[in-house]
């Protein structure tokens, strides 16, 4: 589980964003990122428990997590360590087009939720057409309690148009989702709350509660 230790190593990889001081501190990154596996281990259990997608493949937790080394060739920061740990547990795989669950774990920014971030123009233009033909359904999903709990804010764009996009119209009731470019929710947590003992009930909790947006997005997908 998540400790005070592993929110420890990420402040303080923060501070000292180089390889002599992580090399030097190998065993403190290797101790964190176990709490963290551990923690993702748990989520995916916990998904496969409703989501019949992930049972049917039940990802290994390493394949959902990513490389903790940045990718500095084509980026003015040239810092070599992100400075928070991110998983992505989907059906398509960590780099598959289709929507799913994420855990970001970082000092004072820790957040999970669910969805599909600036997918491709032609996911994209799937997802519009199912909403646009079943928005009673997605309204429903969107406006749950359960949904609206977990998720004060709603539905998130990742971008959106500033005019409706090609083939839809401005009259259109769905239109306010129709222009978005990215259809994904956030909860974030305190450090407090990430490593309380309850905290993989309370992430299984946060990821069953989008479950039903990521189900309508992966058969508009067609991955699902």
């Amino acid at each position: 589980m998540i400790t005070e230790n592993t929110l420890d190593f990420l402040r303080s990889l923060k501070e000292n964003n180089n390889r002599e001081w992580f090399q030097a501190h190998k065993p403190l990154y290797e101790s964190a990122y176990g709490d963290y596996f551990d923690t993702v281990a748990r989520m995916v259990a916990s998904i496969a428990s409703f989501d019949a997608e992930i049972a049917a493949i039940l990802p290994d937790p390493k394949s959902c997590i990513m490389r903790i080394y940045r990718d500095t060739r084509f980026s003015k920061d040239k810092t070599p360590y992100k400075t928070g740990f991110f998983a992505y547990v989907s059906a398509g795989g960590r780099k598959g087009p289709l929507a799913g669950y994420y855990l970001h774990l970082e000092p004072g920014a820790s957040f999970a939720g669910g969805g599909l971030y600036m997918p491709e123009a032609k996911i994209l233009e799937k997802t519009r057409i199912a909403i646009d033909t079943g928005f009673p359904e997605w309204v429903s999903i969107v406006t749950e309690p359960d949904f609206s709990d977990n998720f004060p804010a709603g539905v998130l764009p990742s971008g959106s148009t500033k005019r409706p996009p090609k083939g839809y119209d401005s009259t259109n009731p769905a239109l306010e989702f129709l222009r978005y470019k990215g259809y994904y929710t956030q909860k974030f947590f305190s450090d407090g709350e990430v490593t309380a003992p309850e905290f993989p009930e309370t992430l299984a909790e946060t990821c069953r509660a989008v479950m039903p947006m990521v189900r309508f997005l992966n058969r508009a997908i067609g991955g699902a």
